[in-house]
């Protein structure tokens, strides 16, 4: 049985892992927004970025990446996810059902905010994300990095993400 993993952020443009197949799959119930605080690959203690997360949302759709995984490199890819998600135990690892572009309907590991964590902040305006996220750097580069990657790799891929293209378009101009 093939281990598919769920990509709606940096993983699109940057999985870390041996991806055999990939496709365009909705999330339902779920979207993607700037609503985890991060102190540590986009921002600092002092001074926090902001990376995205899935934040539940009855009625809600994400659309992202559905990446299967090569097979026997199972085991090898959860350590290197869960290294590099559950950081901060800000996620919550979860297999969710999702929706591949051809129909099928596959469980996929899947990591979601958790709504009760400290670095939780979902119903940001978008303008205060757009200055927080002007002004991160972690050890994993700038914070307007992240979201120009992710929001021209969406792009690139035909998912169309409203909030992300226009931080991006703000952030640019707050940078300039």
């Amino acid at each position: 049985m093939t281990m598919w993993v769920f990509g709606y952020g940096s993983l699109v443009w940057n999985p870390g892992f041996n991806v055999v197949q990939q496709q365009i799959a909705t999330l339902p119930d779920y979207a993607r927004s700037f609503c985890m605080r991060s102190i540590h690959h986009r921002g600092t203690e002092d001074v926090p970025g902001l990376v995205l997360a899935l934040d539940e949302s009855r009625g809600a759709r994400c659309q992202g990446v559905a990446m299967a995984v090569a097979e026997g490199q199972e085991a090898a890819t959860l350590e290197y996810l869960r290294a590099r998600e559950l950081i901060s135990s800000a996620y919550l690892e979860r297999m969710l059902d999702i929706t591949l572009l051809d129909g099928r309907r596959v469980e996929a590991v899947t990591y979601v905010i958790d709504a009760h964590h400290v670095q939780y902040c979902g119903a940001l305006p978008l303008e205060e994300q757009a200055r927080i996220i002007a002004r991160a750097v972690g050890d994993r580069g700038t914070n307007t990095d992240y979201l120009y990657n992710t929001a021209s790799h969406l792009t690139d891929l035909g998912i169309a993400d409203n909030d992300l293209e226009w931080l991006a378009w703000r952030v640019r101009g707050l940078c300039a």
